[in-house]
């Protein structure tokens, strides 16, 4: 549990350091959230405050002002988006956790989990709702349009991810764009963002959006490991759910490729079982191969492509931050 603790303690302190460039604005952005996500119903202001502390790490918000920062400088259109996409990404961790049949989260139990599926259904549908009626208070439609079609693919690609279930043939093409949509899209969305608020070019738009795609694509390899290596009491959130669910992960679908046909079938048999025991033996696979330094490699070289992006931008605190966050997701442990 001290160990627990202590990696905790470590995060926080390591985000306090990545964020300190825009910590005023991110103060902002929470007292907006907290603000808007409410209820004069109390059983419904339990649910909501209950669903939003699972958010956690508040990294898109981080990146949407950062990105700003990066560029130019931040306004109050930074600080209302950040808000929203905070809403549209707790909203699908909401919606992802009723997929999953995950019960914690952050180290508390989901919604699913403490209510419903009911509830964690149309809490989601509340978060994404007002996520958007936030977006149109401000003076233009961009936010909205941007946002509108970056949720769309995030939806997209998790009915595809959800299709591809029980598919062991699945490719690392097939895998990697299927990531890119459900978890790069939004971090894109975000950097994107930022940088036309702050009043960046078209191609430098452009640029932001790629480090933000690159960067969510290596955060969501790096979280499919940990969802094979985690543990626990350590991560704070239920694993072992692709394996649960029978997603293909880069790690997986690495081990499959290297192995004989004979020990392929073997293998295909024990992910077609039950989670507990393929998650034992995949350990003892792992060892035989290069699937998880594989995975990670992937990962770093997305994050280190994602930070060329950013060659062209101005030396200052926020350019810093960006790119020690992206060495962060790739080497995280919770």
């Amino acid at each position: 549990m001290s160990q627990v603790l202590g990696d905790r303690q470590t995060l926080r302190r390591k985000l306090h350091f990545f964020y300190a460039p825009i910590e005023a604005q991110l103060a902002d952005v929470e007292r907006t959230l907290t603000e808007e996500i409410g209820s004069d119903y109390p059983a419904i202001d339990e649910l909501l405050k209950h669903g939003f502390s699972l958010g956690g790490k508040r990294l898109r918000p981080a990146l949407l002002l950062l990105s700003g920062k990066a560029v130019g400088s931040v306004s109050r259109e930074h600080q209302v988006l950040a808000a929203v996409v905070e809403m549209i990404h707790t909203a699908t961790l909401v919606h992802d956790d009723v997929l999953d049949e995950a019960t914690l989260r952050r180290y508390r139990q989901t919604v699913n989990a403490r209510w419903s599926n009911e509830s964690s259904v149309l809490l989601g549908d509340y978060l994404f709702s007002h996520a958007f009626y936030l977006a149109s208070t401000l003076d233009t439609t961009y936010g909205c349009r941007v946002i509108g079609r970056a949720t769309n693919i995030v939806c997209e690609g998790e009915l595809r991810q959800v299709s591809s279930r029980g598919n062991f043939d699945l490719s690392e093409e097939a895998y990697l764009s299927i990531i890119e949509a459900k978890t790069g899209e939004l971090c894109a969305c975000c950097c994107q963002l930022g940088a036309h608020y702050a009043g960046a070019d078209a191609a430098l738009v452009a640029a932001m959006a790629r480090f933000g795609r690159d960067l969510g694509v290596a955060f969501q390899i790096a979280d499919d490991l940990l969802d094979v290596l985690g543990d626990e009491p350590t991560t704070g959130k239920s694993l072992g759910t692709d394996l649960e669910k029978q997603k293909m992960t880069l790690p997986l679908i690495r081990l499959l490729d290297q192995v004989s046909p004979a020990e392929r079938a073997e293998l295909v048999e024990v992910l077609a079982g039950p989670a507990a025991r393929a998650r034992e033996v995949l350990s003892e696979w792992f060892a035989r191969t290069d699937a998880l330094s594989y995975a990670r490699e992937v990962a770093q070289s997305l994050a280190r492509r994602g930070v060329e992006e950013l060659a062209s931008l101005a030396r200052n605190d926020a350019t810093s931050a960006l790119e020690a966050v992206a060495e962060f997701v790739v080497s995280r442990r919770l």
